[in-house]
């Protein structure tokens, strides 16, 4: 079974309620390593971005550079082997995360 490292960033006070989500509605895919659900990992760290004029965002104002306190969230998502499952927790969770463009990075996980 295919497995990957969802990686993505979320201001402090949204984390759980996304983490909660994602494994509520993924409950076999999404942080299940094993006989454990709900495995994540989250290191707190400081985000900065600086919305275009056209943006609409969630935090900050346009053309200002803002500094955010957020969360590096890693989950762990097993596949079937069409990557539907990685895709479908990626647009679970763009549908349900706070910011206008989501940061996150998919990486593939090898058995050794």
């Amino acid at each position: 079974m295919p497995r990957f490292k969802l990686v993505f960033f979320s201001p402090t006070n949204e984390t759980s309620r996304i983490l909660a989500h994602l494994f509520s509605k993924f409950p076999k895919d999404v942080g299940k390593i094993g006989d454990y659900e709900s495995c994540a990992f989250t290191t707190r760290g400081t985000g900065q971005f600086k919305p275009g004029p056209e943006a609409n965002p969630h935090i900050g104002s346009c053309g200002e550079l803002e500094c955010v306190e957020e969360d590096r969230v890693e989950v762990v998502v097993n596949d079937k082997g069409q990557n539907e499952e990685v895709k479908g927790a990626i647009r679970e969770l763009k549908s349900v995360h706070p910011y206008e463009e989501v940061a996150y990075d998919v990486y593939r996980l090898e058995d050794f």
